[in-house]
């Protein structure tokens, strides 16, 4: 499996060993998911991990997520295909704790094709669990930086990660945040060892430091090792979706994120 650890470029579903590259739409924030669609495709890239609220399309006031009317997710698939970009994820999200009001996030996340789900609400574990055997859709649980100010928060602490997602369903696991574990002080490449295989999803950053204010730069040229991310991730086996998500140079950031796309084809390419 791990020497098939190829890069899916298609709107097509993604052969089973290769290594899903999308951009999170985060990246494009100031703009509509509409326009974040086309930057994303003028990038490179093919894939898009979507977040909930941003606007859908210029001149509207629906935002993304399981409430947008049916005639507005139509619109969505439309402009997905106009741009041969396919929706591979949502978040980062909350999932309710009750089944009834988990389930039409996780039915429009079906409707779409979309691999994973990504949230941090710990308090929904059980109904997590339950939504991805319904829906065979992944959940990953995603890591913010740590908190000066509030200590009750760990998520960034791939230790307490790993004990949320350990004992259960395969399908739950962590949305790995490379930079979000730089800006807490941890090398990313020690956070995959500690997660022991239990990734299903990745926003990929590349830091210019290990501190809170680093900002991200091109993939190769920081701190966080992407090289050696890249390997771990080749190790375990991991298949992706890995979402650039680029939080710097926000109103003109093709460039960068095509250069990080670039860094990733790069490395499969030379394994």
């Amino acid at each position: 499996m791990l020497a098939a650890f190829a890069l899916s470029a298609g709107a097509a579903p993604a052969p089973k060993d290769s290594f899903v590259l999308s951009v999170q739409a985060w990246t494009f924030n100031k703009f509509t998911l509409f326009e974040a669609i086309e930057k994303t495709a003028e990038a490179g890239v093919t894939n898009i991990e979507m977040f909930p609220g941003q606007t859908l399309r210029p001149g509207s006031d629906v935002k993304v997520g399981p409430e947008m009317p049916a005639e507005e997710t139509q619109r969505l698939k439309d402009q997905l295909a106009k741009f041969h970009v396919r929706p591979v994820a949502f978040g980062v999200t909350g999932i309710p704790k009750a089944p009834d009001a988990a389930r039409p996030l996780f039915r429009w996340a079906k409707d779409l094709g979309l691999m994973v789900v990504n949230t941090e609400s710990v308090e929904s574990l059980d109904t997590i669990e339950k939504m991805v055997k319904e829906f065979d859709i992944k959940v990953g649980f995603h890591d913010h930086p740590k908190r000066a100010n509030d200590p009750n928060y760990k998520m960034w602490d791939p230790n307490y990660v790993y004990s949320l997602v350990k004992d259960r369903d395969k399908r739950i696991g962590s949305c790995a945040d490379t930079g979000h574990w730089v800006r807490s002080g941890i090398k990313p490449v020690d956070a995959i060892r500690i997660l022991k295989g239990r990734i299903v999803s990745s926003h990929l950053k590349d830091l210019n430091a290990f501190n809170p204010d680093a900002h991200d730069v091109p993939f190769g040229t920081g701190v966080s090792d992407m090289a050696g991310i890249f390997d771990s991730y080749r190790r375990i086996g991991f298949e992706g979706p890995g979402s650039i998500e680029y939080e710097y140079n926000w109103d003109n950031s093709v460039i960068d994120v095509a250069n990080c796309a670039g860094f990733v084809r790069g490395y499969l390419r030379g394994k």
